[in-house]
């Protein structure tokens, strides 16, 4: 027997209209069908868990889009008779507009800020590959935003729980990290090798080695296993480091509560070293540079 859909069911648990509930998308009538709504009627998805678009693949689909028109009508709902957000179908509609249309056929649907967010992260992961961090990013928001827990989570999304942890792991990185990861500078395997290490400036290290040396991810593996079982990495540098001097203790401190997050310090045998601002989120990425412009006036 076929096994059944996980995606439709995922989402059909979190729509809020009760006697659709466990259908199918597919199988759920929209309020409207077949309709065409003027491109500058719709508004971008505030929840869209993509931040990147391929270009080309954008101007390939505006190609595909001439030649063929929208096969697949975006799904959008009203916020006022003249003005219409996007729940999920932004790439089609981007390339709309790349392609000259000033109408695009839609399905409207009544759905609520939980059910846009849910239904956004679920197609996108399913048809495009967002970065590792914004899937964990949106998987974190829906926990917090829906009070789940990672097993439901995993239900709604349809993942097993072990791949929506290894997503969420992600975001205990640091910062410098989850940048590599966006920028694709390292890759989801090397990232889970060095979320096994506990000490961020070990992370770091270990971070910086696999850019330096392009190491794959079994030599990573391997550099921290050897770390692991002998506690130092291949150059030793981790037992060389300087003892930091006393004031920067009362330094790190004053830091810490100025900006309210753990900031840390990291000196090399040769003096030099890097302050950092971890940050939560982008909010809190916002708050901390208000904080700094403060500083300097």
């Amino acid at each position: 027997m076929a096994k059944k859909n996980a995606l439709g069911k995922g989402i059909g648990a979190l729509l809020s209209d009760a006697e659709n509930v466990g259908k199918p998308i597919s199988q759920r009538p929209p309020l409207k069908t077949g309709t065409e709504i003027e491109v500058d009627k719709i508004q971008a998805n505030p929840n869209q868990p993509r931040t990147k678009f391929d270009d080309t693949a954008l101007e390939e689909l505006a190609v595909s889009i001439k030649q063929l028109g929208v096969i697949q009508p975006i799904t959008v709902r009203e916020i006022t008779p003249d003005t219409y957000q996007i729940v999920s179908g932004e790439r089609r509609y981007r390339a709309s507009i790349l392609a000259g249309l000033t109408e695009i056929p839609v399905y409207v649907r009544k759905v609520n800020e939980i059910d846009m967010l849910t239904m956004a992260l679920v197609e996108n992961v399913q048809r495009e590959d967002l970065d590792a961090i914004e899937i964990a990013t949106s998987y974190q928001r829906l926990i917090d935003e829906c009070n789940l827990t990672q097993e439901k989570l995993s239900e709604r999304v349809g993942k097993k729980r072990a791949t929506v942890t290894n997503y969420l792991r992600l975001l205990k990185l640091p910062p410098e990290i989850q940048f590599g990861i966006i920028n694709e500078d390292i890759s989801m395997g090397h990232a889970r090798a060095i979320i096994g290490v506990d000490d961020s400036d070990l992370q770091l290290r270990i971070y910086t080695k696999i850019i330096e040396n392009e190491l794959s991810v079994r030599e990573t593996e391997q550099l921290i296993r050897k770390h692991k079982e002998a506690a130092y990495i291949d150059d030793s540098q981790s037992s060389s480091e300087p003892k930091e001097p006393d004031a920067f203790d009362s330094l790190r401190s004053d830091l810490s509560d100025t900006f309210k997050t753990n900031v840390k310090f990291s000196i090399s045998p040769k003096g030099k070293g890097r302050i950092v601002i971890p940050f939560s989120s982008e909010l809190d990425l916002e708050r901390i540079l208000g904080l700094i412009e403060k500083i300097q006036e």
